[in-house]
């Protein structure tokens, strides 16, 4: 069945929230038939994810989608059967009171935070009555199968698995990125928050017998990436050497190119959720900086997939990965636990490929939401 879906987005942290919610209205329109317009409050944002946009258009269409200027003020539209505030969003007044004056009133949900925490299951799918007399539903993403499932399009893992089985594939994109690794030469993608103690990290590869080769697109890490090197500025294009590793700096990338950069590296350093996700469907071994929250409340959440996703792996190896792990979301130097976990990126990487079957087992969050939808009428 066609619904209309409209999906607001208040862009938060750069490119996360818009990630997810322009991965998901895509994946609405194009692999549900669905019609779905996508409200934005910041369309600079969203113009650097999807390059074709036009940042000064009120309205327009972008692969399947109706893109809409989210102006908090706006005179108010028909809303549409099903309406998603992600995160938390608070919508528009007038569009709230449009939602109230429809018959039957639209479907409403609240897109929360991807996170493995267990009282997750207890709350997807649990209903809020509002003042408005409306409910709304929360529809929490998760790694469970009681869960909402994550962001994964139909064909992502078939292409993925093609890609990676194609090595004048991975050669023809990195060449297309000014990438042309050594021979035997590492490959990182860091892609992080800010992290004073980059340094110490690096120069561990810096010293290490294998060498390495960080790719790292532009984002907020670059001016400790930039500290650490001793220039004056770092641009896209540019490679510096120090020791065994070698720095290149790469432009801001489509989100397709971005999973293909993913698929390439033999270690992702991910950060906050969307590309947290996607370094997952990867197979690839991974390093998550977590959004950082307020009395460490993110270390907690930190722990709580790392007690999923080290069922398997063989104890020692599951201890060097914690202690890399919260080393690096605390901002601490790495230890010895860093190269330990360097040393084992083969038996990481055949984890990272059972870890990803299994989520692939899981129904994608777009299919889910579709019946959500379904069942509610």
């Amino acid at each position: 069945m066609t619904r209309g879906w409209d999906i607001f987005c208040a862009v938060v942290d750069n490119f996360g929230d818009i990630g997810v919610t322009w991965r998901l209205a895509r994946q609405l329109a194009g692999e549900h038939d669905q019609r779905v317009r996508l409200w934005v409050d910041d369309l600079a944002a969203f113009a650097r994810l999807c390059p074709e946009a036009d940042p000064r258009a009120a309205r327009q269409f972008q692969a399947g989608v109706e893109i809409c200027r989210w102006d908090a003020d706006g005179s108010p539209v028909e809303p549409a059967e099903v309406v998603i505030e992600a995160f938390g969003c608070r919508l528009p007044a007038p569009f709230e009171a449009a939602m109230a004056r429809r018959v039957p009133p639209p479907l409403w949900l609240n897109l929360e935070y991807l996170s493995a925490e267990d009282w997750v299951a207890g709350c997807h799918g649990l209903p809020s009555l509002q003042a408005s007399g409306l409910t709304k539903y929360f529809f929490f993403p998760g790694f469970a199968a009681d869960t909402g499932g994550l962001l994964r399009e139909r064909e992502l893992l078939a292409q993925r698995a093609a890609f990676q089985a194609d090595p004048s594939a991975r050669q023809t994109f990195l060449h297309g990125l000014g990438v042309a690794p050594r021979a035997h030469e590492r490959l990182i993608s860091l892609f992080a928050y800010e992290l004073p103690a980059l340094g110490d990290w690096l120069q561990a590869l810096a010293e290490a017998v294998e060498p390495s080769r960080l790719l790292v697109p532009e984002g907020r890490v670059l001016e400790d990436l930039r500290a650490w090197l001793g220039v004056a500025a770092l641009r896209p294009g540019e490679t510096h050497s120090r020791g065994r590793l070698a720095v290149q700096i790469l432009p801001f990338v489509s989100q397709q190119a971005f999973d293909r950069l993913l698929w390439c590296c033999d270690l992702n350093a991910v950060r906050g959720e969307d590309s947290f996700v996607r370094a997952q469907w990867a197979a690839r071994p991974l390093l998550w900086h977590i959004y950082p929250q307020d009395d460490e409340a993110h270390l907690h959440k930190l722990e709580a997939f790392l007690d999923r996703y080290e069922a398997g792996l063989e104890r020692e190896l599951a201890d060097d990965l914690r202690r890399v792990w919260l080393a690096w979301n605390r901002a601490e130097a790495p230890g010895a636990a860093w190269p330990a976990l360097l040393a084992q990126l083969p038996a990481l990487r055949a984890h990272a490929e059972r870890w990803c079957a299994g989520l692939a087992e899981q129904a994608d969050l777009a299919s889910q939401l579709m019946a959500f939808a379904a069942r509610r009428g």
